[in-house]
């Protein structure tokens, strides 16, 4: 057996401590805001909660459910995101698999431009009057379709495609199946790591979507729960409409805090059913058979 050098040793060291030190820095503004939303709200303004929870009260979280539109936010946010997600995998998975096919004709110039809107774009005033000519302003429409293909992702997709092995897809031809048919049934089964490596992540930025909901959906009915919960930030309204019953173990500060947390479970709930995809997903294209 190898003994590792001084040198490999310090180097193993130093490693260990800097990652664990950027793994305490990523986490701990997780943990805060948890602690922060079960901990009694005027111990949280006067920045007493830091390590852990003090006064442990759940009441931030009991007094959600009363916050205007707020059911109706996180049912947008599901729809958009489920429905947003699956939008944008039928587009750009039947836009990679045609673009990984040497057979289209005009595909380098197809490639190319895609590659070209990754740098370059119409900008922001462009966008927005092109989503107002086409109708999409105001509609769940636009937050669907307006935003369901990535440059980024069909060229991952592409190169996925690629890599699979050219023989099937001869051999399927013989077999008489249409070139449908091998996309369906040969090109997406074998594709699974990176079918669910992209649609976690395209699930990931429907859920957090907030920029561009908040220029193009002027109903508060129709925004997803982001936009709510920057209203309630930046509005400083957020107690509002909630009937406080005379208490003054939470504040304003915890139960953003609650609603926080609240937003992020579904997505970390996701993450493990994902997981196993991850490493296979994000090396597509590194190694073509």
């Amino acid at each position: 057996m190898n003994k590792r050098s001084i040198g490999e040793k310090v180097f193993n060291v130093i490693n260990i401590l800097v990652l664990s030190s950027v793994l305490l820095f990523t986490l701990y503004p997780f943990y805060y805001t948890f602690i922060a939303s079960i901990s009694e709200g005027s111990l949280v303004i006067m920045g007493k909660v830091v390590l852990q929870p003090m006064n442990i009260t759940f009441r931030a979280y009991e007094l959600i459910p009363t916050i205007d539109y707020f059911f109706t936010a996180y049912g947008n946010t599901f729809f958009y995101t489920f429905f947003g997600a699956l939008a944008s995998m039928v587009i750009m998975t039947m836009g990679g698999y045609a673009l990984s096919r040497k057979r289209l004709k005009g595909r380098k110039f197809v490639n190319m431009m895609i590659s070209f809107t990754m740098w370059f774009n119409a900008g922001m005033i462009p966008f927005y009057l092109n989503m107002d000519s086409l109708g999409l302003i105001n509609t769940r429409a636009g937050i669907i379709f307006g935003f369901a293909g990535s440059a980024f992702y069909i060229i991952i997709l592409r190169s996925y495609f690629e890599s699979m092995p050219i023989e099937l897809e001869e051999a399927a031809k013989v077999d008489g199946m249409s070139n449908f048919g091998i996309f369906v049934k040969i090109a997406l089964p074998i594709s699974t790591p990176v079918l669910a490596t992209i649609s976690l992540y395209c699930a990931v930025d429907r859920w957090n979507g907030y920029f561009w909901a908040m220029i193009l959906l002027k109903d508060i009915k129709l925004v997803p729960l982001q936009v709510l919960l920057k209203k309630l930030i930046i509005e400083r309204n957020v107690l509002a409409s909630v009937d406080t019953g005379g208490s003054f173990d939470f504040t304003r500060e915890t139960l953003i805090y609650a609603i926080v947390i609240v937003a992020i479970i579904p997505i970390i709930l996701a993450y493990p059913f994902a997981q196993r995809y991850f490493v296979k997903g994000l090396t597509v294209g590194s190694v073509k058979g």
